[in-house]
């Protein structure tokens, strides 16, 4: 295989959607018709039963919800595809946007009986942000749901976009019969005493009445031609460089659970999503394509997952070139030379160590403690990717450890979770009494950052609320800043010692930005937005 041949192979993807809409149970699937797994886990369910290949911690299993981002690899008919599983709790978000990052195209799942929620439009804004393709499954259509139409005007009127279907379901709930394809003229037929038994059929079109033999139901038939005809007439065409711009999603219809439509979904994708894209950097454009020297940059840090070794990973997404194992990079934050000594591909937590890998792949890299979120390695002369999305926390508590003696585990775990990403620590400044303080984006990362303290570092910690909702990162000239330091209450500083000022409310912040119109405040500790 050639170089350019391996990097127009590759596929990664993200799936996104609102919690409960499927999104974990699709990604069993897709595993499952990949061969990667032999049998799908259950998100939720009894005791007994097996869990989500992808949700690996031991609280995603207890919970039955993501809680981080999982890396899933598998090779599918000439294709070589990364996931990218996110979790779909708004809690988690700022993991997600990360992870986003490092996905060229994704994969957005819709319940068909809901529609476009809360969080599938702040997750497809950041797809929208980035330009990247967005094809769309519309899931549980063997459960009673909202009719086709009205889920396309959805997409159009809420997240501004058009829609082509791909296929066309017959029926829904109790009469949900099956999909047609309207590029392949297949109808897919659903068995609801055996939905795994999906008998394909090829048509010659939607008036074969080898249709209305297998469906059976004159009214059933008669109404998916209407609403096909109709499509055709008013429905918009299939434009692939609209596709490829983000500005029209195809549409697929099945049932992740009973896997119906799931294979039609993934064949179609592979054949219309983007090989590896070209990413922004300090010298402009790299383009995997003609750039062949390795680069890549870090999108996220895993701490334990393996509790047995405590061991840290950092994920990176290879941007340019070939990855072989043992070469050196540069490590541009840092200006310093690293060696790749054992790189892996992971099935969750599940790994496997790589000899090589291309731009597209997902590589996790065993970290001593070296990187951090967003840092670029590459081969040859250094330049550095975009910065990685940081977003000011919502949420505040002073934390403290019960126990004295475990303080030095309690100071490890605290700055790996703050190096993962899962939690942003600040110290309170000149006050004599030194506080640290956890921000969060969402009050579910409290319980998390509990739950991982005490069962990976076996730290018991105390956490108290504080009335705080906004945190602004102040920049100015030393002899503006000492002003402000020694006049403005609740300021902290991030762990890289930068100053920051926390508010109660808008009020507070509007007040402080009006009494000091010569400093800056900014929403981020990159300094891009105020």
């Amino acid at each position: 295989m050639t170089y350019e041949q391996a990097i127009q192979s590759r596929r990664t993807f993200a799936i996104i959607s609102h919690p409960d809409a499927g999104k974990t149970t699709l990604t069993e699937k897709l595993l499952l018709f990949g061969g990667a797994i032999r049998e799908a886990g259950t998100v939720k369910g009894r005791k007994n039963s097996k869990h989500a290949m992808s949700d690996w911690m031991e609280i995603e299993k207890q919970r039955g919800i993501s809680v981080t981002s999982s890396v899933l690899e598998f090779l599918y008919d000439g294709y070589h595809v990364n996931i990218l599983d996110t979790p779909g709790h708004e809690d988690f978000s700022e993991d997600t946007y990360r992870t986003l990052t490092a996905a060229d195209s994704a994969a957005m799942l819709i319940d068909a009986a809901k529609g476009v929620e809360a969080q599938t439009k702040k997750l497809f804004k950041v797809c929208k942000m980035r330009g990247i393709p967005i094809f769309t499954f519309m899931n549980k259509l063997d459960r009673q749901g909202r009719d086709p139409f009205e889920l396309m005007e959805e997409l159009e009127n809420l997240l501004g976009i058009r829609s082509y279907p791909m296929g066309w379901p017959i029926g829904m709930g109790q009469s949900f019969s099956g999909v047609y394809d309207r590029h392949e003229k297949k109808l897919e037929l659903y068995n609801p005493k055996n939905p795994k038994a999906i008998d394909v059929i090829q048509l010659t079109g939607p008036e074969d009445p080898k249709l209305d033999e297998a469906i059976g139901d004159e009214g059933l038939v008669a109404q998916f031609r209407e609403e096909l005809e109709l499509l055709d007439v008013a429905g918009d065409d299939f434009d692939a460089e609209m596709v490829a711009k983000g500005e029209l999603t195809p549409i697929f219809f099945g049932s992740a659970i009973s896997s119906f439509g799931v294979q039609t979904f993934l064949e179609h994708f592979l054949k219309h999503s983007p090989s590896p894209t070209p990413r922004e950097s300090s010298e402009g454009l790299i383009d995997p394509l003609t750039h062949k020297s390795f680069s890549g940059f870090i999108f996220k840090i895993q701490a334990n997952m393996n509790p047995a070794h405590r061991d840290r990973v950092a994920f990176l997404r290879i941007t340019s070139g070939k990855f072989e194992r043992g070469m050196a990079v540069k490590h541009v934050r840092l200006g310093k030379q690293l060696k790749l000594a054992q790189p892996t591909q992971f099935l969750a937590q599940s790994r496997s160590i790589v000899d090589e890998a291309y731009a597209g792949d997902i590589i996790g890299l065993f970290d001593p403690g070296n990187l951090r979120i967003g840092d670029t390695l590459v081969e040859g002369n250094g330049f550095e990717f975009a910065e990685m999305p940081h977003f000011s926390p919502e949420y505040f508590s002073a934390i403290t450890v019960k126990e004295a003696l475990k303080h030095k585990s309690f100071e490890k775990g605290l700055q790996q979770l703050t190096e993962e990403g899962a939690i942003q620590l600040f110290k309170t400044y000149n006050r004599f009494a030194e506080q640290q303080i956890v921000g969060v984006v969402g009050v579910l990362q409290f319980e998390v950052l509990e739950y991982r303290l005490k069962h990976e570092y076996h730290v018991d910690i105390q956490l108290d609320r504080l009335p705080f909702s906004f945190a602004r990162w102040v920049g100015g000239t030393e002899e503006q800043m000492e002003t402000f330091k020694r006049l403005q209450r609740n300021l902290v500083t991030d762990r890289d010692g930068r100053i920051v000022v926390l508010f109660e409310n808008e009020f507070q912040m509007r007040t402080a930005i009006d009494k000091y119109p010569e400093l800056e405040f900014y929403e981020n500790s990159f300094y891009r937005s105020k």
